[in-house]
């Protein structure tokens, strides 16, 4: 598939997008339908469009160019970043990047990129409303804390109870928006995710919500990666011994769930409660062993989501009898 197929390389910014192909060069178009329509002109049969994920500035392309049957790639931005750094590039061009990303192509395997269901567009857009009114709230709180401590309840501290009041109304519509979104498409996954001890509601519609179903991972610790929940290790040689600690990257909601039900599952999932108790023997502090349990619960879920079979927590116990 490979060597019949012309790799064209795109980098998408907010008004315009470049092309780079080895047969015809470089092209700069319009970020719009106009755009779309010129670059369709210059495409074949076996074209291969790729391209970096750009927030949301990729999206129209990347569905335009698959709705009329055009292979697309789109590669995470870090990634091509360090492979323009493997080359020894370091000048940074818009027409420079389309042509790394055609250059990567043509030496790395891709993955054909298909758009998501519009309902998990739609839950995914909610769910980053609802982080960022989080994030609003938070910022309110902590100013109303700081008058507090100051002894300050007038006018500003009124205006301010007001709008985390405003701001918990919206995120309690929103959340309500997500949830029958998932009850809708996904039913009998979330009835499973919730079947597993230490997992609510909430939580397995968060997982559901932001992962299209767990569709979008092969194993856990993509998943694992995904939520910032990894451990990163820092050590070389003698000299340099960093302490592990997870990235925290991604989706901080999803992480302070699971953390909150790490401290159930402790207590009613056996297999959490026994990871738990074996490594707080060996020494380790209390909150490691919470992070181990919030990865366990991912592996139980991308399990359960995969397999289509409700929680059962005998099951290992009897596969080893058997």
């Amino acid at each position: 598939m490979y060597k019949n197929n012309e790799f064209i390389g795109i980098d998408v910014s907010k008004d315009t997008f470049d092309v780079w192909n080895s047969e015809f060069g470089h092209f700069c178009f319009s970020n719009n339908a106009k755009g779309f329509k010129e670059l369709k002109k210059h495409l074949r049969k076996e074209s291969w469009c790729v391209m970096e994920a750009t927030g949301s500035y990729h999206q129209q392309l990347a569905a335009y160019l698959y709705a009329n049957n055009v292979l697309v790639s789109v590669i995470n931005p870090m990634v091509i970043k360090r492979f323009i750094q493997m080359k020894l590039q370091h000048n940074k061009t818009d027409k420079g990047d389309a042509k790394m990303i055609a250059l990567y192509a043509q030496e790395q395997s891709l993955e054909v990129w298909s758009p998501e269901p519009a309902y998990i567009q739609e839950c995914k857009i909610l769910n980053t409303t609802i982080s960022l009114y989080f994030k609003q709230s938070t910022a309110l709180k902590n100013k109303i804390h700081s008058l507090e401590s100051k002894g300050v309840k007038g006018l500003v501290y009124q205006s301010l109870k007001r709008q985390i009041k405003a701001l918990q109304k919206e995120i309690s519509v929103l959340e309500s928006q997500v949830e029958m979104l998932i009850k809708e498409h996904e039913p009998e996954m979330l009835t499973n995710i919730t079947s597993i001890s230490g997992i609510g509601k909430k939580t397995a519609i968060m997982l559901i919500s932001n992962t299209y179903a767990f569709r979008s991972f092969d194993n856990y610790k993509q998943l694992s990666a995904f939520f910032g929940l990894s451990p990163i290790e820092r050590t070389s040689g003698s000299s340099i011994r960093g302490r592990s600690r997870i990235s925290k990257k991604g989706n901080p909601l999803v992480r302070n769930h699971l953390f909150l039900c790490s401290f159930t599952a402790c207590e009613y999932n056996p297999q959490c409660k026994a990871l738990y108790d074996r490594i707080v023997a060996k020494g380790k502090s209390k909150k490691l062993a919470l992070i181990a349990v919030c990865n366990k619960l991912l592996k139980q879920s991308l399990a359960i989501a995969k397999s289509g079979i409700p929680y059962d927590s005998a099951y290992k116990s009897i596969m080893k009898v058997q």
